[in-house]
């Protein structure tokens, strides 16, 4: 497996570090140099990519490449490598086997917390989200053209090492919000890594709902956090009078449970189904701190 990870950041690292042991050669792009030592420690080729063609550099990087995994979210204009590759992937990636797009749950958009999955309709409510099903779209064209599987990988709210309930408790900055009825669904970044990981070995296509068994209301995460931490969780805050940016705001817009049968059906067991394990074992491993 030859690799290369468009945008490798949280969710991109934790791919590299899953695979970097099964790869001949494996590379990441990020905007800045000093994100290189970071990507080097997760056994990636750091490449810088700030949009446009590719340089010679990555270009003769990607032209030997099996795995594609693209990790960039698209921006108010859309996704910007669509543009790069209109004319077709094969052209840069003559050897492809694979890609693999992390999308969003958010493309399901709002069902008033009832149960979604892989076959039910997209109707996304956030201009970002909008975004994402239009990349989805576009990737599956690419990839149809060039002849290769696509799995599209919709991730629910990422958390792991440096970005969880207990670092936020920590810091103090962590709220009780209270909206009557609003769950969500979480993933661990070890279990992005790992279920991307698998459809890249197997080159599966198709979409797959990479999130955990337990939608639960946010409060709830707050308080478990606030219990292993040994300490008082904060007050709750009323959602409708709580002082919030509009995308925070705009998060609760869309309310869902999303199931994740698919994945299992591909052979993937999550380390941590739920947010009870994972934030338990962040607390136990000190890893919490990031």
């Amino acid at each position: 497996m030859r690799m290369m990870i468009f945008g490798a950041g949280f969710s991109g690292l934790a791919i590299a570090r899953t695979l970097a042991g099964e790869c001949d050669f494996a590379g990441g792009t990020t905007r800045s140099a000093e994100r290189f030592a970071a990507l080097q420690g997760a056994g990636l080729t750091p490449f810088i990519y700030q949009g446009g063609n590719p340089g010679e550099e990555l270009s003769t990087a990607l032209s030997e490449i099996t795995h594609l995994v693209m990790s960039i979210a698209p921006d108010t204009g859309g996704d910007p490598l669509l543009e790069v590759f209109a004319g077709g992937l094969r052209p840069t990636m003559p050897k492809l086997e694979w890609i693999g797009y992390l999308s969003t749950v958010g493309v399901y958009g709002d069902h008033g917390g009832d149960w979604v999955d892989e076959d039910t309709a997209c109707k996304p409510v956030s201009r970002r989200s909008v975004a994402r099903l239009a990349a989805e779209d576009g990737w599956t064209r690419l990839a149809d053209e060039a002849g290769v599987p696509l799995a599209i990988i919709r991730l629910s709210g990422i958390y792991g090492p440096g970005r969880n309930a207990l670092k936020t408790i920590s810091e103090g900055k962590a709220r009780r919000l209270i909206k009557p009825g609003q769950v969500f669904n979480r993933i661990h970044v070890a279990d992005i890594g790992g279920a991307t990981a698998l459809l890249a070995r197997q080159r599966l296509g198709g979409i797959y709902n990479v999130t955990d068994d337990m939608p639960a209301p946010p409060q709830d995460v707050v308080s478990e956090a606030a219990r292993i931490m040994g300490v008082e969780p904060p007050a709750e805050m009323d959602f409708e009078t709580a002082d919030l940016s509009p995308m925070a705001r705009s998060f609760y817009g869309e309310n869902k449970r999303v199931a994740n049968a698919r994945i299992k059906e591909a052979g993937y067991s999550f380390m941590y189904p739920d947010y009870v394990t994972g934030l338990s074992a962040l607390c136990r491993d000190e890893s919490w701190k990031g």
